[in-house]
């Protein structure tokens, strides 16, 4: 039968099949595109097909910070399966992913996609081929990076668990000396998901909501009119406690919070920024 080429272009757009063998596949199975894929793959195609009917929740978080100790990237690679993001193999070409974002420092997600693996393809293509292979809808579902200049800090990582969260953190001082003490803050973050480093960091948009909440919750208590915006603002405070990572208490020493551990571990430490990827 006669197939248009509209239905040769999405099946080549699902697969990463060739055009030809599309157009034969399509052919075959009389249209249908379910039939066409059955097709290419009894032909021992590996297809890349597209899944987003499927939740790619399960993955592996990378991070990895640079010899020097200069730059860091952190990643999540992600899958369907808890299976497939155990595997040794799909681990390792998570890594293999940051370790190329390492050495260029890609601006965006796009532009880590554009990039080279070794075997002379991009990293979406690399992923679209891993898609056949592996059954799975895969996706690089986050990254970021931090880039200090030399004499200017450093960059540490932590990788929690199985994967399951990754983080960068820059701190403005140097030294081996400071290594344990910015890997406990990356550890922090993981635990606490901060959303900002300090409170010139959260944006507007959030200090507006949680004014205009504090405001709702005070006036629900039945506080008096004059009194909202005072309790609206306490309300606020709270927020940068709970929520800016300077602020946090420390959760290995409930006593102070982290801005005061890092001071006590070297005057003046501190934490310049800070990249989180997770799970979920």
């Amino acid at each position: 039968m006669a197939v248009s080429i509209d239905d040769i272009k999405k099946l080549r757009e699902m697969t990463g099949a060739g055009m030809g063998d599309c157009k034969k596949a399509l052919e075959n199975s009389g249209g249908d595109i379910e039939g066409a894929i059955d097709f290419l793959r009894k032909l021992g195609q590996k297809l890349s097909v597209k899944r987003e009917d499927r939740e790619a929740k399960e993955g592996v978080c990378i991070a990895v910070t640079s010899h020097n100790r200069n730059n860091g990237v952190v990643l999540r690679l992600s899958c369907e399966t808890d299976f497939v993001a155990k595997n040794e193999k799909f681990v390792a070409l998570a890594e293999s992913f940051a370790a190329i974002a390492l050495k260029h420092l890609p601006e965006s997600r796009e532009a880590l996609l554009a990039l080279q693996t070794e075997e002379g393809i991009s990293i979406e293509d690399k992923v679209k081929e891993q898609i056949g292979v592996i059954g799975e809808k895969l996706e690089i579902t986050d990254y970021d990076f931090i880039k200090t200049a030399a004499g200017k800090g450093q960059v540490l990582p932590y990788i929690h668990a199985g994967y399951r969260a990754a983080v960068i953190v820059a701190l403005n001082q140097e030294g081996p000396d400071l290594i344990e003490a910015g890997k406990n803050v990356a550890m922090q973050v993981a635990a606490m998901k901060p959303v900002a480093v300090n409170e010139s960091g959260v944006d507007a948009a959030t200090v507006n909501r949680e004014i205009e909440i504090g405001k709702e919750q005070a006036r629900a208590e039945g506080k008096p009119e004059a009194m909202i915006e005072k309790i609206a603002q306490g309300k606020l405070q709270r927020f940068y406690k709970d929520f800016t990572l300077l602020k946090q208490d420390y959760v290995k020493d409930g006593s102070k919070n982290v801005a005061a551990y890092l001071d006590s571990v070297s005057k003046g430490l501190t934490v310049t920024d800070f990249k989180h990827a997770k799970l979920g």
